[in-house]
């Protein structure tokens, strides 16, 4: 009984009846005939909201519900939720849709309508783009349910609460596959040519030819066939690429909701599938007063999985980063010769000054790509039209934040420091195009 009164509520429609019937009372004490029509009115009314509840509770479940949810959630994505209904009633049921989403969406607005026929099947998609990683805690579903004469409302609560984790973007990551496979691809009438490299995979030996490299020579064979021998060599296809995330206080600058730890979260996740299908090592640490999440670079199967989970646990302690002890690690850790591409933001070259001789000392024994970022918002200061003094005093001051930005490429680039300068949300496909890049020079 106490369920029955909990989910029975009375419409607006019912009050607004009873409202025009009492009036109609009132009407009656000086004009006696609308007396008797009022009593005979709020006998049908009452008549037919008891037919209405009567209709709404003939049935246990006159409505059927499933909510179809992603196994887990893409963070900064746009992830789609599935509701399915069936009505069983003998009528057609109006339905007012109530979600439990998670407090993170902060949305307090997830009402649907929706209307079906007796014994028909509908879905209801709507869309939730979560803003930071963590647990989301999805609640029940409410559903007010109505017949015909909308006088009474049964209340259905149906589904059950269901936990999911936010990982890093991989929604994105097929997006981004075509780009492993651009190199891949062979054209019929093309020829498919072996890039000759200096690295350690010795190919073969073979007869000295104008324009082989005299520093390949191999003089035992030489002496052996009475004629010049060289050494060849071909690129190394597993090279080792480590992705190193700053989680200094510097990469909680936000910008369209995401901060710049998260851009970087998404990309490496990206990138390192990419690297995985262009059979190369993958690999992954952070750093900001101490080196943490480590994971050595690999090509096994399990690669992705171990980095996305320690990607969805990556949370900044807002320090100073230290860029020594990132420095001491590597040289002690990583002895083979790799491609470290480091997640960061200058804004100054005072900043980049202070860190450019650990910069410098890991670029002798590895290939360093330097990723930093655009404020958009300065670019968006800049084009803005100028009214007043003011607006040009911060014009002004927009465009010389920018130029120091142009200035730290530079000065990258005079150590030969690889660097990519680009806007939060494009990193990944920037990221990923210099990596093909340089790999096709085969500077790593």
């Amino acid at each position: 009984m106490k369920n029955f009164y909990n989910s029975l509520f009375l419409n607006n429609r019912f009050f607004y009846l009873l409202g025009s019937i009492a009036a109609l009372f009132v009407v009656g004490f000086f004009v006696p005939v609308f007396f008797e029509i009022s009593k005979v009115l709020l006998f049908i009314l009452l008549t037919i909201s008891l037919i209405d509840v009567i209709l709404l509770y003939k049935l246990k479940n006159g409505i059927e519900f499933s909510r179809n949810l992603p196994e887990r959630l893409s963070n900064g994505d746009v992830n789609t939720i599935r509701l399915n209904f069936t009505n069983t009633y003998g009528f057609k049921a109006h339905l007012n849709i109530i979600e439990e989403l998670p407090y993170q969406f902060q949305k307090r607005d997830a009402n649907f309508n929706l209307n079906i026929a007796t014994g028909d099947n509908k879905s209801l998609f709507y869309d939730l783009k979560p803003n930071q990683r963590g647990v989301y805690n999805f609640g029940k579903t409410n559903i007010y349910t109505n017949t015909p004469l909308q006088l009474v409302t049964r209340k259905y609560i149906l589904g059950e609460e269901k936990i999911l984790k936010c990982y890093p973007s991989f929604l994105k990551l097929k997006e981004f596959d075509f780009k492993a496979f651009t190199n891949n691809t062979v054209s019929y009438g093309t020829k498919k040519m072996r890039r000759i490299g200096h690295s350690l995979e010795f190919e073969q030996i073979k007869e000295y030819v104008s324009g082989d490299d005299i520093r390949t020579l191999n003089w035992k064979a030489t002496a052996k066939s009475n004629q010049l021998m060289v050494n060849q060599y071909i690129e190394e296809k597993s090279q080792p690429v480590y992705a190193i995330i700053d989680k200094g206080r510097a990469m909680q600058m936000q910008f369209n909701q995401l901060s710049l730890l998260d851009y970087a979260i998404n990309a490496t996740l990206a990138i390192s599938n990419i690297i995985l299908r262009k059979q190369d090592k993958a690999g992954m640490l952070s750093f900001s007063k101490k080196l943490e999440d480590w994971i050595v670079a690999e090509k096994r199967n399990s690669q992705m999985n171990l980095i996305s989970e320690s990607l969805y646990n990556l949370k900044t302690d807002f320090s100073e980063s230290d860029f020594s002890t990132l420095y001491a690690v590597i040289k002690r850790k990583i002895t083979h010769r790799s491609l470290l591409i480091i997640y960061t933001n200058f804004e100054t070259m005072d900043g980049l000054n202070r860190q450019l001789p650990y910069l410098r000392a890991l670029a002798k024994n590895h290939l360093v790509l330097i990723i930093f970022f655009k404020n958009t918002e300065l670019q968006a200061l800049i084009n803005t039209d100028t009214d007043n003094i003011q607006d040009v005093y911060d014009s002004i001051i927009a465009e010389k934040f920018m130029y120091e930005k142009v200035r730290i490429v530079n000065e990258l680039k005079k150590y030969g420091i690889q660097s990519v300068l680009t806007a939060p949300e494009n990193l990944t496909g920037d990221v990923i195009n210099k990596y093909l890049e340089l790999k096709s020079r085969g500077l790593f």
